[in-house]
C-alpha cells in the first residue's frame, strides 16, 4: 500500500467513494487487518476515493490497520473517520474534531457515567475486566465486561450476551432514563456499545464529505458504497447502511468483504 494514486479528482471513478466499517469487516474483531485485504485496498484505491469509518479512536485503527503494514494508517486512506468522524482526515491532514463532553456538559456527563458504572457494579458476570465506560471524543463507549477483557473472553462475552441480552437490557434502561438528552445508543462489536448524540452515528461523516466536496480541489461523491457487518437494526452500522446517500452492503466478515469488492468493482 506505499504505492502512489492518483489525484482525487482523477481517480477512474473520479465521483466513487468506497466506505468501510473496521471491526468485522475489514478486520476480525479487534484483530490486525490481512496482507491480502491491504492489497485488495490499495487496488480499489487506484480506482476510486478509499475511506474508512469507526466507533475507535485513531491509535486503535492504526493498532489494527497501520501496524501490520508498518505505516500510518492514515496514508492506507484517503478518508479516516475516527470515531464516527468526529476527529476526521483527509490525505493525512486533520480536519476540524468536534467533542462530545462540550456539546452534552461536564454536570450531564458525569450523571450520565455515574449512573452506568453503579449499574454495571451490581451486575454479576462470568468475568469482569477493566475499562468499563470509555470516553472518546465524539461519544462514551461501555462494557459491561470491560475493554481490558483477553480475546477468548470477548468471544465467551458475546455468546453469553446473546442468551442474557445483558447490553440490549442496559440500553433500555438508559433510554429510559435518558432518553430527553438527544442521545442515541448503538450496540457494536463484541463487548460494547457506544452513547452518542443523535445524528452523531457513522452518517456524520457523510456530512463531512458534502462539507468537503465545497472546498477548492474537492469532489462531488454521487456514489458511496458503504460495507459493514452491523446493519441490522440497533446495530452501530445501520443509520448509513440504511441511509439514503449510501449504497449499502452487508457483510459476514473480512472474507465476505473482500468477495463483494471484487464483485461490486470487478477486481
Amino acid at each position: 500500500m506505499a504505492a502512489s494514486y492518483p489525484p482525487l479528482a482523477d481517480r477512474p471513478l473520479k465521483n466513487t467513494i468506497a466506505l468501510f466499517d473496521v471491526d468485522k469487516t475489514l478486520t476480525p474483531a479487534r484483530g490486525s487487518i490481512s496482507p491480502e485485504m491491504l492489497l485488495l485496498l490499495s487496488r480499489l484505491r487506484s480506482q476510486c476515493a478509499l475511506g474508512y469509518v469507526g466507533g475507535s479512536d485513531l491509535s486503535k485503527q492504526q493498532e489494527q490497520m497501520g501496524d501490520p503494514a508498518g505505516v500510518d494508517v492514515r496514508t492506507l486512506f484517503d478518508f479516516c473517520f475516527p470515531e464516527n468522524g468526529l476527529t476526521p482526515y483527509k490525505l493525512g491532514t486533520p480536519l476540524p474534531a468536534t467533542n462530545f463532553i462540550t456539546w452534552l456538559g461536564e454536570a450531564r456527563y458525569k450523571e450520565l457515567v455515574k449512573f452506568v458504572l453503579r449499574y454495571i457494579s451490581e451486575l454479576d458476570l462470568p468475568v469482569m475486566r477493566g475499562t468499563f465506560v470509555e470516553f472518546r471524543a465524539g461519544m462514551i463507549n461501555i462494557s459491561p465486561i470491560g475493554r481490558n477483557a483477553s480475546g477468548t473472553e470477548r468471544d465467551e462475552f458475546e455468546a453469553y450476551d446473546k442468551v442474557h441480552g445483558v447490553r440490549g437490557k442496559l440500553v433500555e434502561v438508559l433510554r429510559e432514563r435518558f432518553g430527553g438528552w438527544g442521545l442515541t445508543f448503538s450496540v457494536g462489536g463484541q463487548i460494547s456499545f457506544d452513547v452518542f448524540p443523535t445524528g452523531w452515528d457513522k452518517t456524520f461523516c457523510l456530512g463531512l464529505l458534502e462539507e468537503d466536496a465545497k472546498t477548492e480541489g474537492g469532489v462531488k461523491y454521487e456514489t458511496i458504497h458503504f460495507f459493514g457487518d452491523k446493519t441490522f437494526q440497533g446495530g452501530n452500522d445501520y443509520e448509513i447502511y440504511e441511509d439514503k446517500r449510501t449504497v449499502g452492503h452487508s457483510v459476514t466478515g473480512p472474507e465476505d468483504t473482500m468477495r463483494q469488492i471484487k464483485e461490486v468493482f470487478g477486481l
